[in-house]
């Protein structure tokens, strides 16, 4: 075993170190990534910018078409807004109008309630003085004939002249009126 330590310390001493590579090795080690480097920024890193460039693209034009959707979405929902707030105006309008005609209306039916009544008031007057004039003609006539009558039985002889006995009949009605005037006055 001696002899082998003598022959590695000789063998040692030799210039050169173990954990480097050969020259041959870093050379043909050099050549092979340079091929691969070559391989790499040629043909590999072209496509691979070419697809990030692709999502990109295909990312940002989902974000625009995206912030289109939203703004279109945002013009529709100011304009439903709108919409919403003129309709509201609207049925408030019409709201109003409505309660104005049906104020009208009620105030016409009043007034035409009022006119019909009043007209039926008049008629009724009108009805019970033409009725009222009537009734003191015929009371006239029938009170004119049993003063005949009496005037008939007291006197004892028939009063048959009618111009005196419209006269008559008419000076006693006159005279009752009177009385009936100041009767009514006390």
């Amino acid at each position: 075993m001696n002899e082998m330590y003598l022959l590695a310390a000789e063998e040692g001493s030799s210039d050169h170190n173990p954990l480097l590579p050969e020259p041959y090795d870093i050379f043909w080690s050099a050549v092979c990534i340079i091929v691969i480097g070559f391989v790499f920024f040629k043909y590999v890193i072209p496509r691979l910018t070419k697809v990030l460039d692709e999502r990109s693209e295909k990312i940002e034009g989902g974000i625009a078409k995206a912030e289109a959707a939203q703004a279109q979405a945002q013009e529709t929902l100011e304009l439903y807004k709108q919409q919403l707030a003129e309709a509201r105006l609207e049925a408030a309008r019409i709201r109003e109008d409505a309660r104005t005609q049906g104020q009208q209306i009620l105030a016409q039916m009043k007034a035409d309630a009022q006119a019909e009544a009043d007209r039926i008031v008049a008629a009724g007057h009108s009805q019970l003085e033409a009725q009222r004039q009537q009734i003191v003609t015929e009371l006239r006539g029938e009170l004119g004939r049993t003063a005949v009558d009496l005037a008939e039985k007291i006197i004892g002889q028939s009063v048959s002249d009618a111009a005196k006995q419209a006269a008559s009949i008419d000076r006693f009605l006159a005279e009752l009126d009177e009385q009936a005037g100041i009767g009514v006055g006390r």
